[in-house]
């Protein structure tokens, strides 16, 4: 389990330089015609020493790109390609975003200062660099959420507006503008590597598989070096998986350019969170087959981890990749057993029970469409194992699960305080429209900021140490 992340100091640390020459190019920020501040994390801030800012000097900072002290003098785009719905596109890059900074947080972490909607780069190809103010919020409350559902994420760390009136064919438009920065730990993708497969750059490849060992797993490259990061790889977004199907989570663009090495879930366009226990439920409307459907969500991020193995090939052998990888699914099975206890709030006495109450909680969950959040909320802790609660969760359905609960111990009383609350935190499609819609109309952020709380509470009454990632 990663310690709680306690306040940090401000140390700069711009690892980058190490590979900047073959993955990145210099940019530079948009000059927008107004910058005004919408969120600031300073939750996020304080872990990496950046909390006591003024706001003028955090809108200089994240709204004019002004870099921060012995940072990056210039910011980078970064060059990958990637598979976009099992298509290989060679056009690829950050097109409206770039690596601003890098820094150490409180718990030693290389981490990155990503941008979006912060201006057109090499790779914009014919977009116009920029991003809604919707989409910025969109963003945020996806972060939000999934931080406070023990998803490892990236976090929003701050929204800006900038005054553009942009014209988009999803959307009511003109619509408002913002450039959005990211908080995470890693930007080097699947699609990096195989970028370097790609052009053949094989020393290059040597070079970023060192880089990424030092950096994301405090490892030193040895002679198996493609190898354990294929298998440190793997055993990580197999914990993404597991961890986004019981947050109830769908992506909705799972390529390979979007999929990092360190693990973390980042770049959020058409999420949703799926209302029940719906394998074909999908996020994107343009996803006609299903591709990242919300159950083919871990085969869709391992068949993501085997292009790093097939970017890897040429520095490595097959044997060793395919040995990496064998690990994935056992991992997933662990840990979607581990994150479904940790969110309802039990501790059983071994793996085997922990899976076996997993499997009937999400047959019971599948068989009689149960809402997600409700089911998490309402047995936090154990809460209905008793018999005497078949309203709302008949026997038909959810027998063996609580007979199976029965034998677990609750990690914290479950009938107090939050817990007692007649409706879960959720954040269904429709509640995020009703959260924009009074800051379109009347630049009204009330909703928004309130959501913002009490996502936030819920996370510290989940476990205010977050689950291992």
């Amino acid at each position: 389990m990663l310690p709680i992340l306690q306040d940090g100091t401000y140390r700069p640390d711009t690892a980058i330089d190490e590979i900047a020459d073959f993955i990145a190019d210099p940019v530079k920020a948009a000059d927008f015609p107004q910058t005004i501040l919408r969120f600031r994390n300073d939750k996020a801030a304080r872990q990496v020493g950046l909390a006591d800012l003024s706001d003028a000097a955090w809108i200089g900072h994240f709204g004019r790109f002004a870099p921060l002290p012995d940072n990056q003098p210039q910011p980078l785009a970064l060059r990958y390609h990637g598979h976009q719905f099992r298509i290989y596109n060679p056009d690829i890059g950050d097109g409206r975003g770039f690596l601003f900074a890098q820094m150490r947080d409180s718990a030693g972490r290389l981490m990155d200062l990503g941008t979006k909607g912060s201006g057109q780069t090499p790779y914009s190809r014919f977009g116009d660099g920029r991003l809604t103010l919707k989409g910025a919020v969109r963003e945020v409350l996806a972060t939000e959420m999934l931080e406070a559902l023990g998803v490892p994420t990236s976090r929003t760390f701050s929204v800006i507006e900038t005054g553009e009136q942009l014209h988009r064919g999803d959307e009511p438009s003109p619509t408002r503008s913002a450039v959005l920065v990211r908080l995470n730990h890693s930007n080097i993708r699947i699609g990096s590597f195989q970028r370097l497969a790609a052009l053949r750059l094989h020393e290059e490849t040597r070079r970023l598989v060192t880089y990424t060992l030092r950096h994301y797993f405090n490892e030193e490259a040895g002679p198996d070096a493609p190898a354990r990061l294929l298998a440190l790889v793997a055993e990580r977004t197999a914990k993404l998986s597991a961890s986004y199907m019981i947050a109830g989570f769908v992506h909705g663009v799972l390529n390979s350019d979007n999929i990092n090495v360190s693990g973390e879930s980042f770049d959020y366009g058409p999420w949703r969170w799926n209302p029940t226990w719906n394998p074909g439920f999908t996020a994107a409307s343009f996803d006609e087959s299903g591709l990242y459907a919300f159950g083919r969500q871990a085969e869709a991020i391992h068949w993501d981890t085997v292009q790093l193995a097939n970017a890897l090939l040429p520095i490595s052998t097959e044997d060793a990749l395919i040995s990496a990888l064998d690990g994935y699914a056992d991992v997933y099975q662990t840990q979607m057993a581990r994150h479904f206890c940790w969110r309802l709030g039990v501790t059983g006495r071994s793996a085997q029970q922990d899976q076996a109450l997993t499997q009937a909680g999400l047959k019971a969950l599948s068989a009689s469409q149960t809402g997600i959040d409700a089911f998490f909320h309402d047995w936090r802790g154990g809460a209905l194992r008793k018999a005497g609660h078949t309203d709302r969760y008949p026997d038909e359905f959810f027998g063996e699960f609580r007979q199976l609960a029965a034998d677990f111990d609750s990690i914290q009383p479950s009938a107090k305080g939050w817990w007692a609350r007649e409706k879960p935190c959720s954040m269904l499609i429709g509640e995020v429209e009703t959260i924009w819609s009074p800051i379109a109309s009347d630049d009204d952020w009330s909703l928004f900021n309130g959501k913002i709380l009490e996502i936030r509470e819920m996370g510290q009454n989940l476990n205010p140490e977050r689950i291992e990632w």
